[in-house]
């Protein structure tokens, strides 16, 4: 007869890991697809938290009076979790932006499909960009990753450990805006290039023969230019995965860093 006590105590501990594990696991990418069964999320998520549970023994108590005392312990644990598991899903929507640019730039923004990961009227080159990265991803083994990294944080943010600063929050958010960005359209700068190039001739032949229709001719050039420009660059998208993911590690031990300054001041104090 299986016979298993434990304290409150080491109930509420368990259930403290639990929400961060599953704020972070109903947040970031390849889990958080819509697509994945919410039974097999919540599933990956209690054992993960009973995994790291057995790790992580309480060793220290934190103290309550109320429910609502411990009501803000659990905010704070499941918004941690939620800043790192956007951390980690703001590199892989890189590439559904730098496909709206793709078919902006090609005359393909008027066609849309709607996304099975995220239920989601998406771009059909953003489309295809994010099947072939989370395609990589599972080949990989990044998701492995995101685990350990997810583990790692208890060592730097230990339950209990949240210390609001809003402002250093603002810094990191607006840094990782700006890296979306920047990366966003180095992924589709062959095609933006090629498009301004073909805009450019297409300018010059409108002011050399008026009696053409260049718009008409336009459309279909830069679709057939667009199209050709994405297939020769298609050998570029292991690169361009390889890229993200090393961008994602470094956003997420970024993350860990700074979300350790945020939420734990007291580590700044120890690093100097």
């Amino acid at each position: 007869m299986l016979n298993y006590a434990f304290s409150i105590y080491e109930l509420e501990y368990f259930l403290l890991i639990l929400v961060r594990v599953s704020c972070f696991v109903f947040v970031a990418p390849f889990f958080s697809m819509k697509n994945t069964p919410a039974n097999v999320r919540i599933v990956m998520s209690f054992f993960t938290a009973a995994l790291l549970y057995q790790a992580l023994t309480p060793a220290e108590y934190f103290e309550y009076e109320t429910v609502l005392e411990y009501a803000i312990i659990v905010m704070k644990e499941a918004i941690v979790g939620l800043l790192i598991g956007f951390a980690a899903n703001i590199c892989t929507t890189i590439v559904n932006f730098a496909g709206s640019i793709a078919d902006m730039e090609t005359g393909l923004s008027m066609v849309t499909l709607m996304d099975p990961t995220s239920r989601e009227q998406t771009s059909i080159t953003g489309a295809l960009y994010q099947y072939v990265l989370m395609l990589l991803m599972i080949v990989s083994g990044m998701y492995r990753y995101l685990f350990a990294a997810l583990a790692e944080t208890y060592t730097l943010i230990p339950v209990n450990g949240a210390v609001f600063d809003s402002g250093e929050l603002v810094d990191v958010m607006i840094r990782f805006l700006g890296d979306y960005v920047i990366i966003g359209f180095r992924i589709v700068l062959p095609i933006f290039c090629t498009i301004l190039l073909l805009n450019a001739v297409l300018g010059i032949l409108a002011k050399v023969s008026p009696q053409l229709n260049m718009f008409a001719v336009g459309i279909q050039l830069k679709i057939v230019v667009g199209l050709a420009v994405m297939f020769f660059t298609a050998s570029m998208l292991p690169g361009i995965a390889d890229f993200i993911f090393e961008e994602m590690k470094y956003n997420e031990f970024a993350s860990q860093e700074d979300i350790s300054i945020i939420f734990f001041p007291q580590i700044k104090l120890r690093k100097q």
